[in-house]
């Protein structure tokens, strides 16, 4: 058949399966939307903000396990999205970012609008192409989408310039690839995975270290199939929350900066650590020379690149996380390791800063404001099975701790590149891969910001989102450190003073929105609350509405801390868990 390129596109999203793209028109890229405005098979999500689809696809990606599309236009349009790619890269999600370009002839020569997309993508990208011949769209745009979503997921750019959107050509899209030195791990080495079983058969207190890769990977079935059979415990990564129940026996909770007290110390105690789909990046590992130094390491993952990166490993297994452990689970012995059990359960009894697995948190002010582990609780319990996204800071550390996580790609967040402005937008795209999902997004009032634009968005497409935001008036976790090591210099992170929102004025100072007027001012729904009483009446509204977003604005305490915290470049076991016991 001819199609002009364009229409070529449009044949890509319909053979790949692509039923939701989100984007954000301009004049190079007009011919795309033109052939959309026809294709009433695939969604088409306006955001208001460039950055903001990129977030929206990431989601709808993480959620779904496909890849998530995005539409840019050249210059402006497509810098717009190098934060979304980069957070998209750091964490492992396919995606496939379609830019348009200035014509052919015209590159290169400081054209209106134009960018070195491909050249400024490099380094927040797995792979980018731009087509600089009609003939090889077809060709570029599969290999996109395969090279995107094989072997370590990752953003893919395709740049396009407007003179081939136009251009016709008799052209099919292609069934398959052909990538000569493009491969990737799929069963891992036979004798390294049963060297890993004999260490792990003689470890008298072997841990599980789940990440990431579990997730991205599809693999939690088979990862709680690990656990269920060996009876080892595990610690999770943040992006590996989800891969096991929270309130699961044997998860010991979160590692790292603001892991769990139990997970710190068992890492640091254990004689063997089996890393799954991991980076075991700095916040996890703290001082890497005080980092299980007691343990022989295996470390499987899909990418060999990472492997002995930051931590040196003993046992390198390179392959798929779910073929790997198929092969393995038949291995291992479930043995009784009563000590070690004993110690473990002992630490989380005594542990100074437990979570509501745990019983009530041990660090609470003395204050009668809202705490963040009240609204966490209280969210969670109303709306148990649903997908959280977050922003970033203190926001997503509470959340990573407090919430009772049933399922993979639920907990939806920032990993390694920590991109405020995320959680919003990531909601929109969650609630539109999901329909008839609650979806959840829990944000602090200044990350909340970074995006609100996005409203807009949401409203127009009439989604369920829950935004709860924890208002404290500040920068939180920026705050925190300056309050821990700066000696409370609170420098550009107080937003505004919510010791003065009142409850009979319901306005807030100067320096942040009022969230009730700014939902209105939308058309959507908004609450501000005081107390469990108020919290617990928006959320029953917040159950019964459901053709909209709704924010419930939470005034909690202003300097409320995440403990435990480890200091940066201290060990794990140099636990923070009071600001009082810093000199």
């Amino acid at each position: 058949m001819v199609f002009t390129g364009a229409e070529m596109v449009i044949e890509c999203l319909r053979k790949e399966g692509v039923d939701t793209i989100f984007g954000y028109p301009g004049g190079y890229v007009i011919p795309v939307f033109d052939a959309l405005y026809s294709a009433e098979d695939i969604n088409v999500v306006l955001t208001r903000h460039e950055q903001a689809a990129v977030h929206a696809a990431d989601a709808y990606a993480r959620t779904t396990g496909k890849p998530g599309v995005c539409l840019v236009t050249s210059g402006p349009g497509a810098t717009n999205t190098i934060t979304g790619l980069a957070t998209a890269n750091f964490d492992s999600v396919p995606l496939i970012c379609i830019s348009g370009q200035v014509t052919r002839n015209m590159i290169g020569n400081d054209a209106f609008q134009e960018a070195d997309f491909v050249g400024i993508t490099r380094s927040v990208t797995k792979h980018n192409f731009i087509v600089t011949d009609r003939n090889k769209l077809a060709k570029n745009l599969k290999e996109s989408f395969y090279i995107a979503t094989t072997g370590k997921p990752a953003p893919v750019v395709i740049d396009i310039p407007k003179d081939v959107f136009l251009q016709s050509a008799e052209d099919s899209y292609p069934e398959s690839v052909d990538l000569p030195g493009y491969t990737f791990p799929g069963k891992g080495h036979k004798g390294q995975i049963r060297r890993a079983a004999e260490a792990i058969n003689k470890a008298q207190k072997p841990l599980l270290f789940a990440g990431g890769g579990i997730n991205v990977g599809n693999s939690s079935e088979i990862f709680r199939k690990l656990v269920k059979e060996t009876g080892i415990p595990v610690v999770t990564s943040l992006m590996g929350i989800g891969s096991i129940e929270s309130d699961h026996k044997l998860n010991l909770g979160m590692l790292g900066m603001h892991g769990t007290y139990t997970a710190n110390l068992a890492v640091s105690e254990c004689d063997l650590l089996f890393g799954i789909g991991v980076r075991f990046d700095d916040r996890v590992t703290g001082d890497t020379s005080k980092f299980a130094p007691s343990a022989e390491i295996i470390h499987l993952d899909i990418d060999p690149a990472a492997i002995s990166k930051n931590i040196p490993v003993d046992i390198p297994i390179v392959g798929d996380c779910a073929m790997v452990l198929e092969e393995l689970i038949p291995q291992i012995e479930k043995k009784e390791r009563n000590s070690w059990t004993t110690k473990l359960s002992d630490w989380k009894k005594n542990a100074p800063c437990k979570n509501i697995y745990e019983g009530e948190n041990a660090n609470c002010p003395d204050t009668d404001k809202l705490m963040p582990i009240e609204v966490i609780s209280s969210v969670n319990s109303k709306f148990k099975d649903s997908i959280v996204t977050t922003e970033v800071g203190q926001n997503q550390m509470w959340t990573a701790l407090y919430w009772n996580f049933q399922k993979q790609r639920t907990m939806i967040t920032s990993g390694g590149l920590g991109t405020m402005g995320y959680g919003f937008p990531a909601a929109i795209g969650a609630a539109l891969a999901n329909p008839g999902k609650r979806v959840i997004a829990i944000a602090g009032d200044g990350s909340l910001q970074m995006n609100i634009q996005e409203m807009a968005t949401a409203v127009k497409n009439k989604l369920p989102i829950v935004i709860v935001i924890l208002n404290n008036g500040f920068l939180g976790m920026v705050r925190q450190w300056q309050e821990i090591f700066h000696n409370k210099r609170y420098s550009s992170t107080y937003l505004n003073d919510v010791e003065v929102l009142g409850k009979e004025e319901q306005v807030t100072p100067d320096g942040s929105p009022d969230f009730v007027k700014l939902a209105d001012a939308y058309g959507a729904k908004g609450f501000r609350v005081f107390n469990l009483e108020e919290l617990d009446e928006a959320l029953n509204e917040a159950e019964n509405h459901t053709d909209g977003p709704i924010i419930i604005d939470c005034i909690i305490e202003p300097e409320a801390n995440v403990f435990p915290m480890v200091a940066p470049g201290a060990g794990l076991t140099d636990m923070i868990f009071s600001v009082e016991k810093q000199n």
